[in-house]
């Protein structure tokens, strides 16, 4: 028997004030509950259910979740950077040293953002590798694992691009080595080298074009990526690769 309370609920449920702040009712069933995920705006890209196996620590040992973690680490780290640095010549190294020297907390403030990327690239290679040998690649995951090639890309893009910001000798040096590799490349070699410097030797136009590559470009491409990684990982199932069955119907796994 409904008290009191529950009919004055439900008549306010009923109301035209309730229906315009809560468009649907209690989640108590799975269609409901399916419904407030789907049209939640933060849950609508989580899945209703998943499967126990893809909960496991063992699914992917977190190597996506903490790659995105040291992501997001480098995007602060780097705007603090930015407050300090110019990207110019001579200015460039001399914003180095004064980081170093000067800056309160430069150093760790650089170092952190420096050993930060390497360990970003060490786990998003260690994540590839995993996701490969459990068979993330498999339909339905073969879409998104295209995408997780392309940040793998991208990563190595924004190390790279990074590498040329400090403007001293290793960096230098590295860079003119990579570029003169890019120029072997048949038909097209000279001309991207020609592009990525602004010119034809390491200098200026490199260093600004590097820079707006590191700081704009390929955050820009990283998020879009990421967003669309983690969407396709939940819209496909999880983490794990649904099992496949025999011509008797029993599971291979």
């Amino acid at each position: 028997m409904p008290t009191p309370f529950n009919a004055a609920l439900e008549d306010l449920r009923t109301t035209r004030v309730w229906k315009s702040i809560f468009r649907r009712g209690p989640a108590n069933s799975n269609r409901t509950r399916s419904i407030a995920v789907f049209g939640n705006l933060f849950l609508h890209w989580l899945p209703v259910k998943v499967r126990e196996k893809s909960l496991r620590v063992r699914a992917a040992y977190y190597l996506g979740s903490l790659s995105f973690l040291l992501f997001i680490m480098l995007v602060v780290t780097g705007v603090l950077l930015m407050f300090y640095y110019h990207p110019a010549v001579p200015n460039a190294y001399r914003d180095m040293k004064d980081l170093q020297f000067v800056v309160s907390n430069g150093v760790f403030l650089r170092n952190m953002h420096r050993l930060g990327a390497h360990l970003m690239v060490l786990l998003v290679f260690w994540h590839m590798f995993h996701v490969f040998y459990r068979g993330g690649y498999k339909p339905p995951h073969e879409f998104n694992w295209v995408i997780g090639v392309l940040l793998l890309l991208v990563t190595l893009f924004l190390s790279y691009t990074g590498y040329l910001l400090p403007w001293d000798q290793l960096a230098f040096w590295a860079v003119t080595v990579g570029t003169n590799i890019i120029s072997a490349m048949p038909v097209i070699g000279r001309k991207v080298r020609f592009v990525a410097l602004g010119g034809n030797i390491v200098g200026e136009n490199a260093l600004l074009r590097f820079y707006v590559l590191h700081v704009v470009i390929l955050p820009l491409l990283a998020f879009l990526f990421i967003g669309v990684h983690f969407w396709r990982v939940q819209k496909d199932g999880g983490l794990t690769v649904r099992p496949t069955r025999d011509e008797d119907g029993t599971n291979k796994d």
